[in-house]
């Protein structure tokens, strides 16, 4: 960091003074601009003016990008391009084995490069949560969280004992054990910062991190969003990330919640508003009088589905609300003192008690909150939200329309059938819109104490009155931290979420990501010999079709008291105004609103259940681990013992014969093409996913070391194996590559033999002749989410550059990050009009100087059959020429270290 004598902002470095005497620290300060555009910026523009400000280097950060966040209003509709260091970096498990693999490994070269290896740590704050998957079936055992945690560690200790080396070998690090919750929740509960105070400097809290809910934490006043592991390990590694300087939409809030009106309600109606309107790449920013209405936890669920709707962040300025729940979340009176005082005295508190400066947004909407209604969104979508009152003729009118989002096309004679079965010896039956999953689940909504004690006031109130859920119906209670269990517990509501089916199976992510598990051979057997459109109703973020269960047709998200009810009434063909929910113990007709409380009922037990100890004594567990974890002996040494024979960790051969001085730019010369390619390229054909296919390059591999097929485990389970994910790379089984002739699947043809191979396999016989490889592209090559491995893996398969016709933004920077050159045809041109056909070999003439590239110049491209064409250079900044001269982002950090 630039020392603060040479900072070309230091006259507004600003003490801030203790209301007794001394300070709390100093700060850049924003009103010491004096700039009236400054003070029209929305408070999260005023986040990334900052960090820009603090940075400012004039290398990575320039007085021009501090210019062009100051000038928002006249930059943003440009699309212009600014450096944003985060203050910390958020991983999970999966991706944060990748990131620790990367990290020991630049140890080891600082050590053969005779310096210190211990001068690699990360250079901002790395909080790492070991959030594990729960499996809702180890549910039916006596001990449900505990047999998850058991089944976790025994399928995951040797990753969970490197990363508990990592937490003792870096600084910087700190290592959150499995069981302690859903990483989104432990981020908003405990790792919030809100402000950091590093050594005296005071600066907002921001985040960056690898999955893409980490927006969660936008409902705290901290800005966050998700990134790929690349942009992740970058940052982590004090390198600034490229950003489009976004719109903001100012989303105005007023008015109050009708009774019974959930927050899930509020989200769903969020969200089909945002999604309408178009969000995608903005910003959203929350203001007006109806936010003093709105608890923290209502603000984190909203913000939480930012994907959901497209957005980056869905954001919520500080405010009194944010300062009481710092407070109640076990946060101290010292910190939370000086959290509002920085906030205000740098004007990025908003205190609705003074009259508000309107503030410039890109677009406006407007939300009065006493239109939300009770409502639930399915069958397909998160967007397709179904008012209550309507969801009968709804699911009716799904039934009859053609197949789609909202249609089953089922024939009218068939759609009152019902499929009779005996379950366990009992009589049963299905119809179409029967539920047969309900499951409380997910980041979005087990963070919410009104909506979850609001399920439990539905248990209770369904169990007195003599209502059951019917057996077949699969539910399950995942909270998203074990201060959920305490605050059900203390209410005495916990016993009849169990006597309704709802017991704890575990803290962490379940029917939302899949894990439901499965339906019981009975239930399945109906379903499928009848063609039932069998439904799942669950408090999750995400429904799209195939993703919660595959026999589940119809999967609707709702709030966790209308899972209960749902799960009460078996079926969601039902008009819970009109139609009673069941029969009581009396023989009477019970309706919903016999079962549902009020708001004023919730508020009650909300008041008297959630205690600001339960929140200090769930999160004293990660200073103590839990007895498994505690349990796994790690060694001590700085430099990691890698073990050759491990499948799971591996050490890559990212800096082998690594020098001192970086080898400078390369062309590339006679290289081959490995792979031609047409528009839309995601990096989900890219990158190593989902389950390993037995036949594949991945499976040869495991298998040759003594792996069982049963024991493969997933992709993502094997991310700190750079062997088995290079062997991943482009083995999607739905790829199209032109050199195949129209047939599609995970092989390529390798040129030199006109040999039919896996692609993996054409690149291993490449690289071990020596020869270069070259990847085709059309359009948009490298859309979807941002993943590391869509660029490392390329790399490690021998790729040197890629020529398409256009990038996607972050994918194209991941690319230079793993030190390959990514090229753009001219406009008008692209491999089919230039007559390329992908046989051809290709010299790429770039000048052997890096003082001589300029960002974004013209490059001549020669094949050997005689055609020459011209290409742009896709290198965007100096920073990137500079990565690239390295030889890549990871060798550029360790030799600028070696220097130190």
């Amino acid at each position: 960091m630039i020392s603060a004598s040479e900072h070309p902002f230091k006259a507004h470095l600003t003490s801030l003074p203790k209301p007794g005497g001394g300070e709390f620290g100093k700060f850049y300060s924003l009103p010491s601009f004096n700039d009236p555009r400054i003070e029209k910026l929305p408070y999260s523009i005023r986040i990334l003016l900052e960090s820009a400000i603090r940075n400012c280097d004039n290398f990575q950060v320039k007085k021009e990008d501090v210019e062009k966040i100051i000038d928002w209003e006249n930059t943003s509709p440009n699309q212009v391009e600014i450096p944003f260091k985060p203050a910390r970096v958020l991983l999970q498990d999966f991706t944060g084995v990748p990131a620790v693999v990367d990290l020991a490994c630049m140890r080891d070269a600082m050590n053969k490069l005779g310096s210190d290896s211990n001068k690699i740590n990360p250079l901002v704050p790395v909080d790492l949560v070991i959030d594990h998957s729960v499996q809702v079936d180890v549910a039916k055992s006596e001990n449900a969280v505990q047999a998850n945690m058991e089944l976790e560690f025994q399928r995951n200790k040797e990753r969970f004992a490197f990363l508990k080396w990592g937490s003792t070998a870096f600084r910087n690090m700190l290592v959150v054990p499995p069981g302690s919750g859903i990483v989104h929740q432990v981020n908003l509960e405990y790792l919030g910062r809100v402000v950091f105070n590093t050594e005296g400097l005071l600066y907002p809290d921001s985040v960056v991190g690898t999955d893409s809910h980490t927006t969660m934490i936008d409902g705290l006043g901290v800005a966050g969003w998700g990134v790929g592991g690349i942009e992740a390990e970058a940052a982590m590694l004090g390198q600034p990330m490229s950003m489009v300087l976004p719109g903001v939409v100012g989303f105005k809030l007023s008015g109050k919640l009708h009774n019974g009106v959930t927050a899930t309600d509020l989200v769903l109606t969020v969200t089909q508003m945002l999604r309408k309107h178009g969000v995608v790449g903005k910003f959203v920013e929350f203001y007006g009088e109806g936010m003093g209405k709105l608890s923290l936890a209502d603000r984190a669920t909203i913000a939480n589905m930012s994907p959901e709707y497209g957005a980056t962040m869905g954001f919520f300025p500080v405010d009194h609300v944010t300062l009481q729940y710092l407070k109640l979340t076990g946060r101290s009176d010292e910190t939370v003192e000086m959290i509002e005082a920085y906030l205000r005295a740098n004007k990025l508190f908003v205190d609705y008690n003074e009259p508000q400066l309107e503030r410039v947004y890109s677009s406006y909407l407007q939300l009065d909150l006493a239109d939300v209604e009770p409502c639930i969104s399915g069958p397909k979508r998160p967007h397709d939200r179904v008012p209550l009152k309507e969801m009968k003729s709804d699911w009716h009118a799904c039934l009859d329309n053609k197949v789609g989002f909202k249609g089953f096309a089922i024939p009218k004679e068939e759609q009152e059938k019902v499929a009779k079965f005996s379950f366990h010896g009992q009589p049963a039956e299905l119809k179409h819109g029967s539920v047969v999953i309900a499951a409380i689940t997910s980041c979005t909504n087990t963070s919410n104490p009104s909506v979850m004690l609001g399920a439990g006031l539905v248990a209770k109130k369904a169990s007195e009155l003599g209502l059951q859920v019917k057996p077949w119906v699969k539910t399950s209670l995942a909270p998203g931290s074990g201060v959920v269990t305490k605050y059900l517990l203390q209410s005495g509501l916990q016993k009849y979420l169990n006597q309704q089916g709802f017991n704890i199976v575990g803290y962490g992510c379940t029917t939302c990501i899949g894990n439901s598990g499965d339906l019981d051979e009975s239930v399945a057997a109906a379903i499928t010999e009848n063609d039932v459109v069998a439904a799942a109703v669950l408090s999750g973020n995400r429904n799209f079709e195939g993703r919660v269960h595959p026999l589940t047709r119809a999967n609707y998200l709702a709030s966790p008291p209308l899972v209960v009810a749902y799960a009460l009434a078996g079926t969601v063909d039902i008009d819970f105004n009109k139609e009673p929910i069941g029969t009581g113990k009396d023989g009477k007709s019970i309706y919903f609103r016999d079962i549902w409380p009020t708001t004023e009922e919730i508020a009650e037990v909300v008041q008297s259940s959630v205690l600001p100890s339960m929140f200090k004594s769930t999160y004293e567990a990660i200073t103590k681990g839990n007895p498994m974890w505690n349990d796994l002996s790690v060694p001590t040494a700085t430099l990691y013992s890698w073990d050759p024979n491990s499948t799971y960790i591996h050490e890559p051969p990212y800096f082998k014969n690594m020098t001192l001085d970086p080898p400078g730019v390369h062309g590339v010369k006679d290289a081959y093409c490995l792979l031609n390619f047409g528009d839309s390229i995601t990096t989900d054909h890219i990158s190593p996913a989902g389950s390993i296919h037995k036949d594949s390059p991945a499976a040869k591999y495991l298998i040759e070391r003594g792996v069982d097929r049963k024991d493969f485990n997933s992709y993502g389970s094997r991310r700190g194996n750079d062997e088995v994910m290079a062997r991943g790379t482009f083995a999607n089984i739905r790829i199209v590559n032109k050199l195949l002739n129209g047939e599609v699947g995970p092989k390529t043809v390798h040129v030199p033999t006109g040999e039919k191979l896996y692609v993996s396999d054409a690149a291993m016989r490449y690289k071990n002749a020596g020869q270069d490889t070259i990847i085709l592209a059309g359009a948009e090559y490298g859309s979807g989410s941002s993943r590391d491995w869509a660029a490392k893996g390329p790399m490690l398969l021998g790729v040197k550059a890629v020529i398409a016709k256009s990038f996607e933004r972050i994918h194209r920077s991941n690319l230079v990050g793993m030190g390959i050159v990514p090229l753009c045809f001219k406009a008008g041109e692209d491999a089919d009009t230039l007559g390329l056909t992908g046989h051809e070999r290709y010299t790429i003439d770039l000048p052997s100087n890096v003082s001589d590239i300029r960002p974004g110049q013209d490059v001549t491209v020669t094949t050997d059959s005689g055609k020459s064409f011209t290409c742009i250079a896709r290198f965007d900044t100096e920073v990137e020429l500079a990565y690239f001269n390295h030889g890549g982002i990871l060798p550029y950090v360790i030799r600028n270290l070696t220097k130190q």
